[in-house]
């Protein structure tokens, strides 16, 4: 597939975006890249890194030219350099999205406009995109307005061959395509759950590629069943529906009648299209045999991080005196603050031929210029994991939580992210695990969790959401993971019954709705139950009914909505 693909972007490179290739770095990698270089030709190659600044990206102010000439000068960035070129960009899963959404409205408008730092500056620029995603986990991927635009999602495998593609992108323009194959693509991705348009039309531009590629100007079924398992295959939300039954056998066509040897041979008719019920049936089947196998996992884990990222508890502390920088604002450097040299000079500069310099000074720099820098501080999550204690039932989930917070801890050695546990059964909460990074610790406090009992629900989302406070007043970001069946029967005050216990836990969840703190909520019952998805929907949580839940199920869940907050 990765060959294929590299093919025919080569092709057709602005038409098709590029390639989006999800790999660690290594030498096949590296034979992939080597070969699709080959591909391109003598065209500009540009290697970028995810965090590159605008001024570098798009263009904007030369400096140097601008202070030694006295009048703003432009300067052309990397988008413009690569014009008819290949922009590679490495570590694409670290890309911010504002860098992102910048490269992705050069590709549509196939051209860079700068008009700021009193410069103006327009140039054509239309290139293919190779983005190399190195994530590990699957919450880590590259930016979604950037993988939109890139027709595949491979992952590199054999090198493509080193052939002369001259005349497929000549043959290209004259490459025409039947309505049946445009109408069988677009109900294809429709089957497939996309909901972009943008997906169809590389579809259509992957089967026109293929049909110059083969030194066809017309598009044939192959051509279109190899754009549905490239193009639409990798962005399947859900499996395709099954193929209607067995259409019945009609019978065998009459032998054509027998024609006189002196008349002459009837016209060569032009195959037929095929049918475009079977020509869907067709692409879908293509298309599924490329599905991915955790295609349901990838859907959860897609809801679970968007729902998880917003709230003051997803944001990072962008005024912070240290950290990533991420650009600077106008302003004095007084106390902490520390000065941005370049961008103050970048500010003052275009003035420099209305301005009078003092004595012994090439540039005058007021204080309207100065620029301070701003940082972008990654915040520490604490996942709270808040479990169901009570009854002989919940032992196997009090096991499974235990190895859920195990598996967690190792995480935060990378992330530097904290785990608390709250046990709640009987008549109150208990705190067994105050928030901690020390596995030596957690272990032991796991290992004395106990069970049985009735089920103080409200109690427990209260203590929860009492920890989240305190970790929040401490400048971290808390995320509640709340393991229950929804089953309360013991009131705030410890009185048992059922109506006024689920109702102090509805109360306790929208108290938790009204702090702001994200939660995840499993419901851990053998059958979902509907007291549990009220309860979620009252505390604004992600519900989960997971009744085969194991440790590392649990934990992968946890972990992307910690992952997610940290973004």
């Amino acid at each position: 597939m990765s060959a294929e693909a590299a093919l025919l972007c080569a092709v057709d490179p602005a038409g098709l975006g590029g390639v989006a290739l999800r790999c660690a770095a290594g030498p096949q990698r590296d034979a992939w890249l080597a070969g699709f270089r080959a591909l391109m030709g003598q065209t500009p190659w540009r290697r970028i890194p995810p965090d590159l600044p605008d001024n570098r990206l798009l263009g904007g102010l030369d400096l140097t030219a601008t202070l030694a000439l006295g009048r703003p000068v432009a300067e052309a960035g990397v988008l413009a350099a690569v014009n008819g070129g290949t922009l590679v960009i490495a570590m694409a899963e670290r890309m911010p999205s504002g860098t992102a959404a910048r490269i992705a409205s050069v590709m549509d408008a196939h051209a860079v406009v700068i008009e700021r730092e009193s410069v103006a500056f327009n140039a054509e620029s239309r290139f293919c995109t190779l983005m190399l995603d190195e994530g590990i986990e699957a919450d880590e991927k590259a930016p979604p307005a950037l993988l939109e635009r890139l027709a595949f999602h491979v992952l590199p495998g054999e090198a493509p061959p080193d052939i002369d593609l001259s005349e497929a992108r000549a043959l290209l323009p004259a490459v025409t395509m039947a309505d049946e194959f445009i109408a069988a693509l677009t109900a294809a991705a429709m089957a497939l759950g996309i909901a972009s348009p943008r997906a169809v039309l590389l579809a259509l531009n992957a089967a026109r590629a293929a049909a110059a590629l083969d030194g066809r100007e017309v598009v044939e079924k192959a051509d279109a069943e190899l754009a549905a398992r490239l193009v639409l295959a990798p962005r399947a939300t859900m499996a395709p529906p099954p193929p209607d039954g067995e259409e019945e056998e009609q019978e065998p066509p009459p032998p054509p009648p027998e024609q006189n040897q002196d008349e002459p041979p009837p016209p060569v008719e032009q195959a037929p299209l095929p049918d475009p019920k079977e020509l869907e049936e067709l692409l879908l089947a293509a298309a599924a045999a490329n599905l991915p196998t955790d295609l349901l996992d990838k859907a959860k884990l897609a809801a679970l991080t968007s729902r998880t990222g917003g709230g003051r508890a997803g944001e990072a502390r962008a005024q912070a005196k240290r950290g990533r920088p991420i650009g600077s604002r106008a302003g004095e450097p007084r106390g902490d603050a520390r000065m941005a040299v370049l961008d103050t000079l970048r500010a003052a500069a275009p003035w420099q031929s209305i301005r009078a310099k003092p004595a012994h000074a090439r540039i005058a720099i007021r204080r309207e210029d100065f620029r301070i820098r701003r940082y972008k501080q990654k915040n520490e999550v604490t996942a709270i994991f808040a479990v169901d204690a009570s009854g002989s039932s919940a032992l196997n989930r009090l096991a499974e939580a235990k190895g859920a917070v195990e598996l967690l801890l190792a995480d935060c050695y990378v992330r530097r992210d904290r785990v608390a546990l709250i046990a709640f059964r009987g008549s109150r909460a208990e705190v067994l695990l105050p928030p901690t990074q020390a596995l030596a610790r957690a272990k032991r406090s796991l290992a004395g969790m106990p069970g049985g009992g009735p089920t103080p629900l409200a109690s427990g989302i209260d203590a929860a959401v009492e920890l989240a406070a305190a970790e929040r007043r401490a400048g971290r970001s808390a995320l509640i993971v709340l393991m229950t069946d929804g089953r309360a029967n013991i009131a705030r005050d410890g009185a048992p019954g059922h109506t006024r216990a689920n109702l102090d836990a509805l109360d306790a969840a929208r108290a938790m709705r009204a702090a702001g703190v994200s939660c995840i909520l499993l419901d851990t019952a053998p059958r979902p139950q509907p007291t549990a998805r009220a309860l979620a929907e009252a505390g604004a949580a992600i519900y989960l009914p997971m009744p085969m839940a194991d440790a590392a199920r649990m934990a992968r869940a946890a972990g992307a909505a910690a992952q997610r907050l940290t973004s």
